[in-house]
């Protein structure tokens, strides 16, 4: 089994060319809107363990990388009112580069018919909309397919086994079959590829 590590939102950088969009509300950036804080320290502990491994920089306000073209959330209130051309413009610069990387190096191992593992670190912030969170860590996937259930299961028992007080639910806070990149990439690949979101709860990280 080969491993990809992704992290579609390990930062919160804004190119210079649309940096005057964010000036009315740049603090934001710093929240957990514009970045999932602590993932990108996640990522790069598990990186040496991984075939390949692919992380964005940019902030999720600019464009959203777990989110297909479709997606109403794809554009932010910073970028929701740019013209056709502006957003595509986007998609072109920073959305498909990323996701036709992943799906490449993806597509290596599937052509070999190596099954491919495929890990997204995301974190979420403890609360919601006043709303708290019951978890520690979430571990998403699509419950239908049986291959993906064993390996999450697999997961979450070397987490206890390491941490028994963490409570590691399954789909939680979001369902693993939700419009994203895994669900996309299941798709493209129906065979070989498994897809596993890892979201860590932003109280477990430290962040700075």
């Amino acid at each position: 089994m080969k491993l990809i590590l992704t992290c579609e939102h390990a930062g919160n950088k804004i190119p210079e060319f649309y940096k005057h969009y964010f000036k009315p509300g740049e603090n934001v950036l710093k929240t957990h809107r514009g970045i999932d804080l602590g993932a990108f320290d996640v990522f790069k502990a598990l990186e040496p363990i991984s075939d390949w491994a692919f992380y964005n920089n940019k902030s999720r306000l600019l464009i959203e990388l777990n989110r297909s073209q479709h997606h109403p959330q794809l554009f932010s209130e910073f970028t929701r009112q740019f013209s056709k051309e502006e957003k595509e413009k986007l998609i072109n610069l920073y959305y498909l580069p990323y996701r036709n990387a992943v799906k490449k190096a993806i597509n290596i191992y599937v052509n070999q018919k190596e099954t491919v593992l495929h890990v997204s670190v995301h974190s979420f912030t403890p609360q919601l909309n006043g709303v708290t969170r019951n978890c520690d860590i979430g571990l998403l996937f699509d419950s239908r397919l049986q291959k993906e259930k064993t390996v999450a299961i697999a997961f979450k028992e070397k987490i206890k086994a390491l941490h028994p007080n963490l409570n590691v639910r399954f789909n939680y806070p979001y369902l693993g079959k939700a419009d994203g990149f895994t669900t996309f990439l299941r798709k493209e690949f129906p065979q070989y590829y498994l897809g596993l979101e890892l979201e860590i709860n932003q109280t477990l990280l430290k962040i700075t």
